[in-house]
């Protein structure tokens, strides 16, 4: 029996993936679901310390405030 990956949701595929780490296809099917919604954007590489100093302060505020939510 094949498995429908396309009826799964994102969550139920995931799943899958993680049970079945053997299965290309459902990894496959995984990699295709995400990345078709995927932002197209990409991000310069940081170049000097005070750029990374700075993204990780915004990083460790974001994560602050979805803990405080």
């Amino acid at each position: 029996m094949k498995i429908d990956f396309n009826k799964m949701t994102k969550a139920e595929l995931r799943a899958y993936v993680v049970a079945h780490p053997q299965d290309k296809a459902a990894f496959y099917a995984f990699v295709d679901r995400f990345t078709s919604v995927a932002s197209p954007e990409t991000f310069t590489m940081l170049q000097s310390p005070a750029e990374i100093a700075e993204i990780d302060h915004l990083i460790r505020e974001k994560v602050e405030q979805m803990q405080t939510e």
